[in-house]
């Protein structure tokens, strides 16, 4: 079984809220014959497009294969928030790195949230970026931590973007009685996730880059010029860039051993109309303190888009029951709503939640692991593998020093070892541990 084929049609993005709404883009061919070029991209999510943009931006010969249509993994069915700072928050940071590269962690986060904004305007792309996510806490212990963070941020990172938030600002915000409180970040936001994917591929094709949809890796072969091969075709190149994320499968054994692929899911709302404004009173989104994040906001149209539940293996589950009980526990007024939409997708995770930055064989780069804070790392990691073939690697070699451990078995196990680890995670989360 194949995570590209396990729940998906060939070739066509999953029915999504996102896909329904999305500005049409006009298909790629498929890879055919034996093709040179200087960087060959494998995936062409926010990863491999920023890449293959950056590069043919600086006049390299690109060639980026996607098995499916560009945005057609977890680029084009996330939650859309982009978020400030990386998945683990500072004091992990410096506690395994140091409190110097703390800081240029932090900087380089800020650059990604920035780089996804410029390229916005930069492009014209039909992507709206939304400035404010809240963050909600199940309990006092975890507001407090909370608002101390928001003020370490301040004091040692002149971050000032963080509100500290009551229970009744939080609930006269969010329309929910289920939090403590929290924190409001307006410097982080939410966007279109498939059209900022579309508009990166947009971009990467006017400046050069040549893409090829349908178009699967089945092999790599490894050398000073690594070749890589399709059911229709070969690509030889100097630097080979492995950017599918979640999808990557076994294409690279070191990475499968640091990178577990993990399902989650979304629902979308009918348009609530008038009720919307007793959801959400301010055009943010939201993310809660669950293991398993529940992270929502409002569409254009004003339909609330709910994520939540995770699932380990291949086959999805039922999406609308798997995601329906978390949106009913933080809304209970919408058990009559009409649900227009539920789609799954495979992100990636690495066992410490800091994105996976290795290379794993000669003039082979490659970055995944997002653990669900991708939007802008996955972006700034694709310029950042563009920077490395430049010949600036210190973004790169930055990531790259953080210890990311193998999971335990590697990938034969990774999947039984991590379901058991995520049930208990679940049962605390029940038990509000």
């Amino acid at each position: 079984m194949n995570l590209l084929h396990a729940n998906d049609r060939a070739g066509e993005y999953p029915p999504s809220y996102y896909a329904a709404t999305a500005t049409p883009l006009a298909p790629f061919p498929a890879l055919m014959g034996q093709r040179r070029a200087d960087v060959c991209i494998i995936g062409g999510g926010y990863t491999g497009l920023s890449a293959a943009l950056h590069l043919a931006q600086a006049g390299f010969d690109v060639v980026l294969l996607e098995a499916h249509r560009v945005g057609f993994g977890a680029s084009g069915r996330n939650g859309g928030q982009v978020g400030s700072g990386q998945r683990q928050d500072q004091d992990w940071i410096e506690a395994a790195a140091g409190r110097e590269d703390a800081r240029r962690l932090w900087d380089m986060a800020q650059d990604a949230k920035a780089l996804v904004r410029g390229l916005i305007d930069r492009h014209a792309m039909p992507v709206t970026f939304y400035p404010g996510i809240a963050h909600a806490c199940r309990s006092a212990s975890e507001v407090r931590h909370a608002h101390a963070y928001a003020e370490k941020l301040a004091r040692d990172y002149g971050y000032d973007q963080v509100e500290p938030l009551s229970r009744a600002a939080m609930r006269q915000i969010i329309g929910s009685d289920l939090y403590h409180g929290g924190e409001l970040d307006r410097g982080a936001g939410h966007l279109h996730p498939l059209n900022f994917a579309l508009g990166l591929a947009a971009a990467a094709a006017q400046a050069g880059a040549q893409i090829f949809e349908r178009s699967e890796v089945h092999h790599i072969a490894p050398g000073p010029k690594p070749v890589v091969r399709t059911g229709s075709g070969t690509v030889s190149c100097d630097h080979l860039i492995l950017a599918g994320n979640g999808y990557l499968g076994n294409l690279d054994r070191k990475v499968a051993a640091r990178v577990m692929p993990i399902n989650n899911f979304i629902l979308a709302t009918e348009p609530l109309g008038a009720r919307a404004a007793d959801i959400l009173s301010q055009p943010i989104a939201v993310a809660d303190t669950k293991f398993v994040v529940n992270y929502w906001r409002l569409s254009e149209d004003g339909r609330l888009l709910f994520g939540g539940g995770e699932s380990y293996g291949y086959r999805f589950p039922d999406v609308v029951k798997t995601v329906m009980k978390p949106m009913l526990e933080v809304y209970p007024q919408l058990h009559d709503v009409r649900i227009d939409y539920a789609w799954g997708g495979t992100l990636a995770i690495t066992m410490n939640r800091m994105p996976c930055f290795l290379r794993p064989a000669p003039n082979v780069l490659s970055a995944s692991g997002y653990s669900g804070h991708g939007v802008a790392m996955a972006t700034q990691a694709g310029k950042m593998m563009a920077d490395v073939v430049r010949g600036d690697a210190s973004g790169f070699d930055l990531l790259a020093r953080l210890p990311q451990p193998r999971f335990p078995g590697g990938a034969a196990l990774r999947w039984p070892l991590l379901v058991a680890a995520m049930t208990w995670y679940s049962l605390r989360d029940r038990l509000g541990v």
